[in-house]
């Protein structure tokens, strides 16, 4: 299943996300740092959505009450 979400309060402006079976296969960030939105597609790839919402849900980055990674959980909550 594809999933897009629009990033809220982050330098990304949408995430795209791909699942089967409660499983991401695959996560693309537009917008926002790429080394580090590659790295954490690269590190959440075959990860189930849960485990990666428990590890992402609630990150901050720096002052902002969120991050690229808590909205990436954020996105999962709806799939």
């Amino acid at each position: 299943m594809k999933t897009v979400y629009e990033a809220k309060g982050t330098c990304s402006q949408f995430i795209e996300i791909e699942t089967d079976d409660g499983v991401i296969k695959n996560v693309r960030f537009a917008g926002g740092c790429p080394g580090n939105l590659l790295a954490i597609g690269e590190l959440v790839k075959n990860m189930t959505v849960d485990d990666a919402i428990k590890r992402l849900d609630g990150i901050k980055c720096g002052d902002k009450r969120t991050s690229c990674g808590d909205q990436l959980a954020q996105a999962l909550k709806t799939v």
